[in-house]
C-alpha cells in the first residue's frame, strides 16, 4: 500500500508567499445604530503585502511621497 501526496494542496509558506507577493486587502465597515441613532461606526482598511508589492502598487495609485522642493 503506498502513500500518495495531493499534489494541489498548498502548505502555509507557499501560501503566505503568494499572499506577500500579490497583496491582499480587507476593507471593513461597521455600524451600531438604535432608533435611527447611530452609536457606534467603525470602519478598517487592513492591507498585507510585501514592501516590494506596496511600493510597486503605492507609486501607480498616487500613495508614495512626494518630494519636498525647495
Amino acid at each position: 500500500m503506498a502513500v500518495q501526496k495531493n499534489i494541489d494542496s498548498s502548505s502555509l509558506a507557499e501560501v503566505i508567499d503568494r499572499i506577500l507577493d500579490k497583496g491582499i486587502v480587507i476593507d471593513a465597515f461597521a455600524r451600531v445604530s438604535l432608533v435611527g441613532i447611530e452609536l457606534l461606526a467603525i470602519e478598517a482598511r487592513v492591507v498585507i503585502a510585501s514592501v516590494e508589492t506596496f511600493l510597486l502598487y503605492a507609486e501607480a495609485i498616487g500613495l508614495t511621497a512626494q518630494p519636498v522642493c525647495a
